[in-house]
């Protein structure tokens, strides 16, 4: 087993600032493709879980434009995960015998690599930040376990792999 001593504190990031770019499995090629922020919409207001969405795919060129009202985001690891928009497959994404680890880039699984690896985690304090939950409170309990440590980085492993193989 590998000795790990970084430490890890909590950036108090949530899911909401992984989502200006999502890698997922393009329909029309099954390669990689990318949901973006609409060019067109340049409009700074609003929040941004609700902003015009375009998934393009620079394998085949398809693009398609998400401007709806229905946003669902992934709720737990039993199965595999869908971006928030278009409900396509995750491209970073790989199968554990404890369930699906996933991320929407490679910031978000560079977090969780990190939080993983660390033997020292520490954690932002409630009353600091006015939320109580960050994106690191959230995983789920089979991912912040030390004794999965290593399953968890090689799955991390496989999903980088996965991208530079595409």
């Amino acid at each position: 087993m590998a000795t790990f001593s970084a430490r890890f504190r909590d950036p108090r990031s949530t899911e909401y600032d992984f989502i200006t770019l999502i890698m997922v499995r393009c329909p029309g090629c099954e390669q990689a493709a990318r949901i973006v922020p609409a060019p067109e919409d340049a409009n700074p207001g609003g929040r941004i879980l609700f902003m015009p969405r375009r998934l393009v795919c620079h394998g085949c060129g398809l693009s398609r434009v998400w401007s709806g009202r229905l946003v669902t985001l992934s709720a737990g690891t039993a199965q595999p995960a869908t971006d928030p928009y278009f409900g396509m497959p995750l491209w970073l994404q790989a199968e554990t015998r404890h369930g699906w680890l996933w991320a929407y880039n490679l910031e978000h699984l560079d977090l969780i690599r990190r939080f993983v690896q660390a033997s020292l985690r520490e954690r932002a304090p409630w009353y600091d930040t006015g939320q109580k939950m960050t994106l690191v409170a959230r995983l789920p309990v089979w991912i912040k376990r030390a004794k999965n440590r290593d399953e968890v980085l090689r799955a991390v492993s496989r999903i980088h792999a996965s991208l530079v193989a595409a």
